[in-house]
């Protein structure tokens, strides 16, 4: 190997390395989230869709968030809801979810706290701070 081309790929691992800590959080299907809580795990709702600016801000913060603070990822059950597939669906209106771009933190059977429409870093940070707290962390 040419120093050159080893050091473009020192850099560039270097570069991308914090970005390959950050797991994508799982996608929301019937019955995950219920087996998520019954293993005693915290659980971070984003009732999303692909289209929404607000659900694409909100998640932007989120993945900052977790690149500063892996314990996020270590310690919490990330879930997306496809909100064009479940906004309907009996699962969202039993947690009597507005809308999407709403941010929701489950443990066993309690709801700890709910953003909605909001895309400020320090709102979302105390949210996964207390999902970070539920889990022991």
């Amino acid at each position: 190997m040419k120093r050159r081309d080893f050091i473009l790929t020192a850099a560039a691992t270097l570069t991308l390395a914090p970005l390959a800590s950050i797991a994508a959080p799982m996608e929301f299907t019937p019955g995950l989230v219920a087996k998520e809580l019954a293993a005693g795990k915290t659980v971070f709702l984003d009732f999303k869709a692909s289209w929404c600016s607000t659900c694409a801000a909100q998640g932007r913060v989120i993945d900052k968030l977790k690149a500063e603070n892996p314990a996020y990822e270590q310690n919490i059950s990330f879930v997306n809801v496809d909100w064009d597939d479940y906004g309907r669906h009996a699962f969202t209106k039993g947690l009597n979810i507005p809308r999407r771009s709403t941010l929701v933190v489950l443990k066993g059977d309690q709801e700890l706290g709910r953003i909605v429409a909001q895309t400020k870093t320090d709102e979302i940070k105390a949210l996964m701070d207390t999902a970070l707290n539920a889990a022991g962390m």
